[in-house]
C-alpha cells in the first residue's frame, strides 16, 4: 500500500477506518505530458492575473456562488482528515457593518502605534490605512476559522493536526476558487480578530484565521503594480 503523507493521509473522520477505492481523476486516464505542461503553463498564466483588491462594487454576488466556493476550498487536504475549518458566511449589512466598526478599531490601534516603523514603511506604498471600506461594500464577507480542537455534542474534545497548515492550504484553494470565477478578494487581518468569534456566535475552539471580503471589482478599482519575484529567487531544485 502507498505511503501515507502527514498532510493528506486519506483517513476518515473519527474513528472509521475508511474504505479505499482506485483513484479517478477527473482528467480521465493519464494526460500525456505535452498536455500536462500545456495545462500547469495555463493555470500559472491565470493565477498570474490574481490580485488583492481593496476597490469593491457592491452588485450582488448569488449564495450559490460563494456555496460553491466553500465546497472547493473544503476539498483542501488536512491533517488526518479532521477538515479543521469552518467558513462563516457573513452577507448581512448590518453585521458587515459591525464587522467594519470592529475591525476598524483594531487597525486603527495598529496603525497608531502597534505597527513598527519598518512595517509601516513597508505598508506606505500600497497606499492602506486603517480605513476598511470594502467591508461593508463587498456582497460578502466569508470568515474563515480554525478549529484548534475537535468540539463534540457533549462537550468533549477531541485532536487536530496541522490546524494551521491545513487552513493555509484551504484558503489558498478558497482564494484561487474566487478567481476562477471572475471575482475578487483581499486576504484582511484586523489583528486581534478575537471580536469576529465574538460577532459571529462561534464556538471556544474557533479562532479567526482570515476574514475575505468577495465580490466584483468596482468600475475604475486600480491596484499597486507590483511584481513577482522570479522563479529563480521562490525556488530551489536538486535534480
Amino acid at each position: 500500500m502507498p505511503g501515507r503523507d502527514a498532510a493528506d493521509p486519506g483517513g476518515a473522520q473519527g474513528d472509521v477506518t475508511p474504505r479505499f477505492v482506485p483513484y479517478a481523476p477527473a482528467a480521465g486516464p493519464r494526460v500525456a505530458d505535452a498536455e500536462v505542461l500545456a495545462r500547469a503553463q495555463a493555470f500559472r498564466r491565470q493565477l498570474e492575473t490574481r490580485r488583492s483588491v481593496r476597490h469593491f462594487s457592491d452588485a450582488p454576488v448569488a449564495r450559490a456562488v460563494i456555496e460553491e466556493l466553500v465546497r472547493a476550498a473544503a476539498s483542501a487536504p488536512s491533517g488526518a482528515h479532521k477538515q479543521p475549518w469552518t467558513f462563516v458566511v457573513v452577507g448581512d449589512p448590518a453585521l458587515k457593518r459591525r464587522i467594519r466598526a470592529a475591525a476598524e478599531h483594531e487597525e486603527r490601534l495598529s496603525y497608531g502605534g502597534r505597527m513598527s516603523e519598518e512595517w509601516l514603511r513597508d505598508l506606505a506604498p500600497l497606499g492602506t490605512t486603517w480605513e476598511k471600506p470594502f467591508l461593508e461594500v463587498a456582497p460578502w464577507l466569508v470568515v474563515l476559522f480554525k478549529q484548534e480542537h475537535a468540539l463534540h455534542p457533549d462537550g468533549s474534545t477531541g485532536k487536530h493536526y496541522y490546524v494551521n497548515e491545513s487552513v493555509g492550504i484551504a484558503a489558498g484553494f478558497f482564494i484561487a476558487a474566487v478567481h476562477a470565477a471572475g471575482l475578487v478578494t483581499l486576504t484582511h487581518t484586523p489583528s486581534p480578530m478575537g471580536f469576529l468569534a465574538e460577532l459571529l456566535g462561534r464556538p471556544r475552539n474557533e479562532k479567526a484565521f482570515l476574514l475575505l471580503p468577495v465580490g466584483h471589482p468596482a468600475p475604475g478599482a486600480e491596484v499597486p503594480d507590483l511584481r513577482r519575484k522570479p522563479l529563480a529567487e521562490v525556488s530551489a531544485v536538486h535534480e
